[in-house]
């Protein structure tokens, strides 16, 4: 027979192990972006939600957009000052050339046609890539999978899955459109570089996940 001394001490373990467990798990939290209030899940596809930021043109919020990639690629600025921005953003950006795989999700705030979205994009990746051919074929990926729903309106998902292997993978809305070879860098540098298009995006990635 069980004595009850035996069962209260059991409780009591239990208790404690319950009260702990939680704090010991440091997940990363799902954001929401402050000037549109769309939120971004703290993973997807396995990738942790670095930073999220937005898209403006002139007043006008367009999207939000949230980026997302590996452990290693976060552990490789997580003990540098969020003093120390700039040193940071290099890091992040040499870190992600070796990265398995970093995805930028972009969530619309604002309603753009198909054209001048696909434009957009491509001519923001032409500056940064020598390769005109992969940003025609990016441009024209981005077209065809939002041309068939006539525009960018508010809530369509734009995903764009960055490797070094298969270069940029277009998504809309959940449905893989095809892959832009090459413009792996080139594309991250959009987000991240000095004249990044959302400087929101960077300062988030450096508040989320530097010291």
């Amino acid at each position: 027979m069980i004595s009850r001394s035996l069962v209260f001490k059991v409780a009591a373990f239990l208790a404690v192990a319950l009260s702990i467990a939680p704090s010991s798990v440091h997940a990363a939290a799902a954001l929401i972006d402050s000037a549109t209030k769309i939120q971004f899940d703290d993973t997807l596809g396995g990738l942790s939600l670095f930073g999220v930021g937005v898209r403006k043109k002139g007043p006008i919020k367009v999207y939000s957009v949230g980026m997302y990639s590996d452990d290693e690629t976060k552990a490789s600025i997580s003990s540098i000052p969020k003093s120390n921005k700039d040193g940071a953003l290099s890091t992040l950006r040499t870190s992600l050339k070796s990265a398995t795989a970093t995805i930028f999700l972009l969530k619309m705030n604002f309603k753009v046609g198909a054209e001048k979205m696909a434009a957009a994009i491509a001519e923001s990746v032409a500056p940064r890539t020598s390769d005109k051919a992969a940003v025609e074929t990016l441009k024209k990926l981005i077209l065809d999978g939002v041309a068939t729903k006539g525009a960018a309106t508010p809530g369509t998902v734009l995903r764009f899955d960055c490797s070094s292997e298969t270069g940029v993978k277009v998504s809309v809305d959940g449905k893989e459109i095809g892959a832009a070879p090459g413009l792996c860098e080139a594309f991250c540098d959009v987000y991240l570089d000095d004249k990044a298009v959302s400087p929101a995006l960077r300062n988030s990635c450096v508040e989320n996940c530097c010291t």
